[in-house]
């Protein structure tokens, strides 16, 4: 081989090796940055969740205060939580209050805040902030309807403090009480409360009243609850009136699985062998009723647009659009159509199965005389009620329309995509229709947004008088709907515009309208998934 070539082998190999060699280098120096900003990590301080205790009195001023503070910095500490502990009322406007998970009124009483300090609590709450109550909390602004109809009762009076029996509800699976015996005993000051506690709380615990001497409420008599309150958590607990409580090792798991709760750490579960959400008292369900179209016999203020006027409000049904009737021996929801409402479920539900069966009566109302028979599941609903027309939740919809269930339809500011194929009504606008091939289509009714809606990829609803098969499968942010046994259109990336900010929605309400239609539900049932059944996805 000539010499020069020789050389020309000899460069070449050199260059190959110094080009292994930086590149080798080059993946080192890579691999050693990774692992120092891994090293960084690890020793990088874990956000702390901000949890702020409100104290203040302007009324009768509990002795255990100190106490439970004490034991709330002591509970901070093991569960690496920032405690702020206050009662200054100016902490209470939009900008202090967004930086805590976690808003606890410690034996608070009488008129506490101000309209600002209302109103900044109030968004709070919207925008999904927790709250939890102790004691005297049910104690505290009188004057206030939101907070009175948030915290679930007011204080009326009390007998005096003694050893009293309190039992648990063994239908709740809230972990609030999992370490309670079906029944325990307590020592603590117990108050009756001014009306029946509102009926759109969870129950937890409940006084026995013939454990006890003195002043009663005469009636069922929970001492503590738990609920879903315009977009926010509650958690409301009657014990805490003594020092000791405060060292009260049941107690003070109870307080802290509350807290946790009401801080989005937890949630209660849809039980193993699943959930029959209808009954003859409708006990888990809550009724929002919008506004009144003038056509109704009814002595409120009414308006021929529904969608914008003054709502009947939560639980204020005086028409009884929604009751349970038998049917053959069956419980049967007859929902009557003739005023907009929902029929809204008092816990939030993910990762689920919801199936039910549905029917068409004959009956139709004002506004919708001339068009198709309406209602509609909606599920994953968040926020204060009302958010849509003043009626519904900002949710996701499982259409139910004569020729159009399955359909999906966002409803406020809970959207998703669906896979779809782009089509264009004889007016040149789009709309889609879902193919499981198809692109993945954003749909909200927003700008930005060509549609807010799916079509079902297929008609599979029965003759009108028949029952119908609907099911939804929630799994984290994804949804498929089926009529009778037949998917027709899925959802996926479920997420929810609040406070400026956009998150996933995996959880949430689930609610049942009505809609001007007559209209009859059985077999409402739910049950827990951890994955979509197979075959489903491929279709």
């Amino acid at each position: 081989m000539p010499f020069f070539l020789k050389q020309l082998i000899l460069i070449a190999t050199l260059g190959l090796c110094f080009a292994s060699y930086n590149s080798k280098a080059k993946q080192n120096e890579e691999a050693n940055n990774n692992n120092a900003s891994k090293a960084l990590a690890l020793h990088e301080p874990i956000k702390k969740d901000k949890i702020l205790v409100f104290s203040k009195t302007n009324g009768w001023r509990h002795q255990s205060i100190p106490d439970g503070i004490v034991a709330l910095k002591k509970m901070a500490s093991e569960n690496n939580w920032d405690i702020t502990t206050t009662e200054d009322s100016l902490f209470f406007n939009e900008k202090q209050l967004n930086d805590f998970k976690l808003i606890v009124f410690l034996n608070t009483s009488g008129n506490i805040l101000d309209e600002t300090g209302e109103k900044a609590f109030e968004k709070y709450i919207n925008q999904g902030g927790g709250y939890v109550g102790l004691h005297a909390a049910s104690d505290t602004e009188f004057n206030w309807p939101f907070y009175e109809q948030m915290v679930g009762a007011q204080f009326k009076s009390h007998p005096k403090q003694q050893l009293a029996t309190v039992k648990v509800n063994p239908e709740c699976y809230h972990p609030a009480i999992g370490n309670y015996k079906d029944t325990f005993q307590k020592f603590d000051e117990w108050y009756n409360f001014r009306k029946p506690v509102a009926s759109h709380v969870n129950v937890i615990l409940e006084l026995d009243e013939t454990s006890y001497k003195g002043e009663k409420m005469g009636m069922q008599h929970p001492i503590s609850w738990y609920l879903h309150y315009e977009g926010g958590r509650v958690f409301y607990t009657g014990m805490g009136h003594t020092k000791e409580t405060y060292q009260d090792n049941d107690f003070l798991e109870h307080l802290k699985q509350g807290m946790l709760w009401a801080m989005k750490k937890t949630n209660v579960q849809i039980p193993k062998k699943g959930e029959n959400l209808l009954d003859s008292k409708l006990s888990k369900w809550d009724v929002w009723m919008g506004g009144v179209h003038t056509s109704v016999d009814i002595d409120f203020e009414k308006s021929d647009d529904v969608r914008t006027s003054k709502p009947l409000g939560l639980n204020n049904d005086p028409k009884n659009v929604f009751s349970v009737i038998q049917e053959n021996g069956e419980d049967i929801l007859y929902i009557t159509g003739e005023i907009y409402g929902g029929l809204t479920t008092k816990n939030e539900y993910s990762n689920y199965h919801f199936k039910t069966q549905f029917k068409w009566g004959e009956k139709k109302w004002e506004p919708r005389l001339k068009d198709k028979r309406d209602s509609g599941i909606l599920y994953h609903a968040k926020g204060p009620h009302g958010a849509f027309w003043n009626v519904w939740m900002a949710c996701l919809e499982f259409q139910v329309q004569e020729g159009d269930c399955g359909d999906f339809i966002a409803l406020g500011d809970v959207y998703g995509d669906v896979p779809a194929d782009r089509k264009l009504n004889a007016n040149g606008k789009p709309y889609f229709v879902y193919n499981p091939k198809g692109k993945l289509t954003p749909l909200k009714w927003a700008k930005g947004f060509e549609s807010g809606q799916a079509s079902k990829s297929e008609l599979h609803e029965n003759p009108n008088g028949e029952w119908n098969t609907l099911e939804i499968y929630c799994l984290g942010d994804e949804s498929i709907h089926l009529v009778n046994g037949k998917v027709v259109n899925r959802v996926k990336n479920a997420r929810y515009d609040i406070g400026g900010k956009t998150i996933p929605v995996t959880r949430g309400k689930i609610q049942i309208q009505s809609e001007a239609a007559e209209v009859y539900y059985k077999n409402i049932q739910i049950k827990p998934i951890s994955k979509f059944p197979a075959g489903l996805n491929k279709k």
